[in-house]
């Protein structure tokens, strides 16, 4: 100990690593301040991006019709999974048991997951969160998805089955 010093020395450990470390447990009301402004800022930065990417760059849409496949591709109670050229979205087309057909997006409203046809139940099933859609409609049965499936309308010409977009009302 220093007799002129009041305050006695400190080992080499102690000055490397204080015992009081008030600076590292304080945080100021201005500090905390910044920081909420600067993560509602990034916030809402984001959020702005989000928004003006939708208006710049919307959805592709299916121009005309395209072509699934061939009648004979799918039986009765069967499904073909097809993606349009130029739509990242995969579809899948239904040949329901009364000989009608329905082409809809396999991917669930609630979190994406690929969804598939039950032909003995007549309905198609999101089997993550058990999720179920009317086959006929794409409306949804139960489960959590919050929307029915989006649809396009299935064209029959010949031998060969086409989409295109559902008609705007």
């Amino acid at each position: 100990m220093n007799p002129s010093s009041p305050l006695p020395e400190k080992s080499a450990p102690e000055v490397d690593f204080p015992i009081e470390r008030v600076e590292a447990e304080h945080v100021s009301r201005r500090e905390f301040t910044k920081f909420l402004c600067l993560v509602s800022g990034g916030m809402a930065v984001g959020t702005g991006w989000v928004a003006v990417k939708d208006r710049l760059f919307p959805p592709a849409r299916i121009q005309g019709e395209a072509l699934v496949c061939k009648l004979s591709a799918v039986p009765l109670g069967g499904t073909y999974p097809f993606i349009v050229p130029g739509v990242p979205t995969p579809f899948i087309l239904i040949h329901l048991n009364d000989g009608s057909w329905r082409a809809y997006e396999q991917k669930c409203t609630h979190l994406s997951c690929a969804v598939f046809y039950q032909p003995e139940a007549d309905k198609i099933q999101c089997p993550c969160h058990n999720g179920w859609f009317d086959a006929r409609t794409g409306s949804v049965l139960q489960g959590p998805p919050p929307r029915p499936l989006p649809h396009l309308e299935v064209v029959v010409k010949g031998e060969e089955i086409y989409v295109t977009e559902p008609k705007r009302t």
